[in-house]
């Protein structure tokens, strides 16, 4: 049998379930997840591979309306991926109604000759009478190469979409090895794991303001050592994210920490603080050294 290849970039309004589409397709996690819009701040890959194929999807930021830099970059991230892969999932949610920022994405997918499959996620959420009606709307919005309903909650329809996706590949190349299944560094991977947390534990303008910043690891024959700043911008999120005694700071770190055991195989000893840095969204080097924005003189 062929072996078969391609890079599929997931697109999509803030809280579609990209993320939550990405980990069921990999069977395993790989993006954070919360209920918060634009959750997904960087192009995050995940790599699947089996005995015959290759499949490396690129998760990116829901495309917005920015309000500061870090939403700029953020959608940056988005569009740039459109050019340079082999198919793009057009994600919707299927109990949203269709509005403005639908408009404005099928309005970029006309830019692009790249195949899109229309993924109408949130299914096990609608009666078959809606869910027929609703695919027929979008059929005529735009033509779509395939049009595939799905849960990407509980999994229905996965299958078959990976299924139609190897039909479209052509590649014949091996990128990245068996066992891997992401190509982020660790340090990324620990941020985004204590920013996962933050955002399942607080409400409001705080998973909005916050980010975090592995400031030092230290890793030992068993164990690992990592210290970590939460960043917010103004002293009132600082009380917020520390709480009464330091609860919310534990419970943070509690938490943080038993998924990082998993993640990392090893004992963790993670040592939080909270740092107040005003407006940070908009400052050129927050945004290099937290990984949003790109250095120029990389370039």
């Amino acid at each position: 049998m062929t072996f078969k290849s391609g890079f599929i970039a997931l697109i999509g309004r803030p809280n579609a379930g990209k993320s939550t589409l990405l980990n069921t397709l990999m069977q395993q996690k790989i993006a954070i997840v919360s209920d918060k819009p634009q959750t997904t701040r960087n192009v995050i890959r995940g790599i699947r591979t089996d005995e015959n194929s290759q499949i490396i999807f690129i998760d990116t930021p829901g495309i917005h309306k920015p309000q500061h830099e870090l939403g700029r970059q953020m959608n940056k991230g988005s569009y740039t991926t459109l050019h340079d892969v082999d198919i793009i999932y057009y994600l919707v949610d299927a109990t949203e109604k269709f509005g403005p920022g639908d408009m404005f994405v099928i309005e970029l997918l006309k830019s692009t000759p790249t195949p899109v499959f229309l993924i109408l996620n949130k299914i096990d959420k609608l009666k078959k009478q809606a869910m027929i009606e609703l695919l027929s709307q979008w059929s005529e919005r735009y033509e779509f190469a395939e049009v595939i309903p799905v849960s990407a909650l509980t999994a229905d329809n996965s299958a078959r979409l990976i299924e139609v996706t190897k039909g479209y590949l052509s590649d014949s190349m091996q990128y990245y090895p068996n066992d891997q299944v992401s190509d982020y560094p660790e340090a990324f991977l620990m941020a985004e794991v204590i920013r996962e947390k933050v955002l399942q534990l607080t409400h409001q303008e705080i998973p909005h303001s916050i980010a975090v910043l592995i400031e030092n690891t230290e890793q030992n024959e068993n164990s690992i050592d990592i210290r970590a700043a939460i960043l917010v911008e103004r002293d009132s999120q600082k009380g917020i994210i520390i709480g009464k005694n330091g609860s919310m700071k534990n419970e943070i770190n509690k938490r943080a920490s038993i998924e990082l055991r998993s993640l990392l195989q090893m004992k963790v000893h993670l040592e939080l603080f909270v740092k107040v840095e005003t407006d940070w969204r908009n400052r050129t080097r927050q945004l290099i050294d937290l990984g949003y924005k790109q250095d120029p003189r990389d370039e």
